[in-house]
C-alpha cells in the first residue's frame, strides 16, 4: 500500500465515522420529546451514553492495540448500526436508554483505531521520520465536513420525509443507521490489517488490562502527555459548554424550539465548516510558527476570544445576535480544529504502536472529563449569573490552556522502559 492509498481510505473512514453522528444531531432530542420523554428522562439518556462511552475508553483502546484497528473499527460500525436503528424505532424510555448504551459503545470502540492504523501504515510505507500533520489534517477535515453535511442534512430530513411512510424525526437516525452499514463495508474491504499472530480470548483478556495499565502510566509518567491530557479537560469545558448554552440561546433568538432547531443546525455546521479550514490550516500555521506546540497556541487564544465575544454578545437580541454567534461558533471551531491536529500529532509522536489507540483513548477520556466539569457547574453558573458570566469562565479556561504549550517538551517517543511490546503487528 502506498502513502497516498492510505490516506485517501483514511479520509474516507473519517467521514463515514463522523456522518452518521451529524445526521443524527438536530433530530434526536426532539425525538425523543416526540416520543413522550420529559427534559429530565432526555437527560438521563444522555448521561448513559456518556457513562459508557467515558467506561469503555481505554478498555476498548486497549483492545484496538491488542487484536488491531480495523476489528474494533468494524465493531464501533456494528453497534453505531444497532444504536442508531433502534433509536429511530424507540417509544419508551427504556428503549431510548438502550440505544444510548450501544450508541456509547460504538463511541468508545471508534476513539482512536482510524488514526492509528494510518499512522502505522504510514509509518510503515515512509519510516518513523513521515510527516503526520498533512495526513491528519486531512483526517480531521473529513470529520468536520461528514458533521456539517450531516447536521444540515439531518435537520432538513424531518421537513421532506412523507409522515406515512416513518416518522419525520426518526428518519435522521434511521438514515444514520444506513451511513454505519456503509462503513461497517469500507473497514472491513479497504482496511488491510497487517498479519498478527493468533490469540485466544483468554490471552486476549489478559493483554488488554496490561495494555491499559501501561497507557496509564505513560500518559501520567511522560511531561508532554501530561499537557496535552489537561488541555483536553479544556477542550471538553468548551464544547460541552456549546451544546449545553447554545440551543436554548438560539431557540430563545428564533422565538420557537422548531425554529431554534433549525437555526441551531445552520450555527453549528457553519462551526463544523470552519472546523474543516482550521484542519486544512494546521500543517501552514505550525510550519509559520515555527513548531506544532507554537501553531497550537495560535489556535487557542482565537478560540478564547471567540468564546469572549460569545460573552460579550449574550444580551444581543433577534438577527445580530444569531449572526454573532454564528460568526463566534466559526472562529471558535477553525481554533479547536487546528490546535486538535497539532495536539494529536504531538500524542503521536509520543508512542509507539502497542500504545498509540490506548493513549488517544485516555486523551478522550480527559476530554470528556472537562465535559462532566462544565455539565456540573457551567449551567448551574449560567442559571443563577446569566450567559455573559458562564462564557467569561469558558473564555478564561480556554486561554489559560495555551500556557500548557510554552516550553512543552519535544515528542521524542515514549522511552523503550515504558514502551509495552509490540502486540498487533500494525507498526
Amino acid at each position: 500500500m502506498t502513502a497516498r492509498s492510505a490516506l485517501h481510505r483514511y479520509m474516507l473512514v473519517s467521514f463515514l465515522t463522523w456522518l452518521p453522528v451529524g445526521l443524527a444531531m438536530a433530530a434526536q432530542v426532539l425525538l425523543m420529546t416526540e416520543r413522550g420523554l420529559g427534559l429530565a428522562q432526555i437527560g438521563l439518556v444522555t448521561t448513559v451514553f456518556s457513562i459508557v462511552t467515558v467506561s469503555l475508553e481505554l478498555p476498548t483502546g486497549g483492545l484496538a492495540d491488542v487484536l488491531g484497528r480495523r476489528v474494533v473499527l468494524a465493531a464501533s460500525a456494528a453497534f453505531t448500526v444497532a444504536g442508531l436503528g433502534l433509536m429511530s424505532v424507540s417509544t419508551t424510555l427504556g428503549m431510548f436508554l438502550a440505544a444510548g448504551v450501544l450508541k456509547g459503545v460504538a463511541r468508545a470502540l471508534s476513539s482512536g483505531p482510524a488514526t492509528s492504523w494510518y499512522v502505522d501504515t504510514l509509518h510503515g510505507v515512509e519510516g518513523h521520520d513521515a510527516d503526520l500533520k498533512p495526513g491528519l489534517a486531512r483526517g480531521g477535515a473529513m470529520e468536520s465536513v461528514a458533521l456539517c453535511v450531516g447536521v444540515l442534512a439531518g435537520g432538513g430530513l424531518p421537513l421532506v420525509v412523507p409522515p406515512t411512510l416513518v416518522l419525520p424525526l426518526a428518519a435522521p437516525s434511521l438514515l444514520g443507521a444506513v451511513a454505519a452499514a456503509a462503513l461497517l463495508l469500507v473497514v472491513m474491504l479497504a482496511l488491510p490489517e497487517p498479519a498478527h499472530r493468533r490469540r485466544t480470548l483468554s490471552s486476549v483478556l489478559r493483554e488488554v488490562p496490561v495494555t491499559v495499565a501501561g497507557g496509564i502510566r505513560l500518559a501520567a509518567g511522560h511531561a508532554l502527555l501530561r499537557r496535552l491530557m489537561m488541555v483536553a479537560v479544556a477542550t471538553g469545558v468548551v464544547l460541552m459548554t456549546i451544546e449545553l448554552l447554545t440551543p436554548g440561546r438560539l431557540a430563545e433568538l428564533a422565538g420557537t424550539a422548531e425554529e431554534g432547531s433549525l437555526a441551531y443546525a445552520v450555527v453549528a455546521a457553519l462551526g463544523f465548516a470552519g472546523g474543516t479550514v482550521g484542519n486544512a490550516l494546521a500543517p501552514r500555521v505550525a510550519r509559520l510558527a515555527g513548531g506544532s506546540a507554537r501553531g497550537a497556541v495560535a489556535g487557542t487564544v482565537p478560540a478564547a476570544l471567540s468564546v469572549g465575544a460569545l460573552a460579550a454578545t449574550a444580551g444581543l437580541d433577534g438577527l445580530p445576535g444569531m449572526l454573532s454567534a454564528g460568526l463566534a461558533y466559526v472562529v471558535l471551531f477553525v481554533g479547536l480544529s487546528l490546535t486538535g491536529v497539532l495536539c494529536l500529532e504531538l500524542t503521536h509522536k509520543a508512542v509507539t504502536a502497542s500504545e498509540r489507540t490506548t493513549v488517544t483513548s485516555t486523551s478522550s477520556i480527559a476530554l470528556q472529563s472537562g465535559g462532566t466539569l462544565a455539565n456540573l457547574t457551567l449551567a448551574g453558573l449560567a442559571a443563577q449569573a446569566g450567559l455573559a458570566a458562564a462564557w467569561g469562565v469558558v473564555a478564561v479556561v480556554t486561554l489559560a490552556s495555551a500556557l500548557l504549550f510554552v516550553r512543552m517538551p519535544a515528542p521524542t517517543g515514549s522511552s523503550p522502559a515504558r514502551a509495552l511490546p509490540a502486540r498487533s503487528g500494525s507498526g
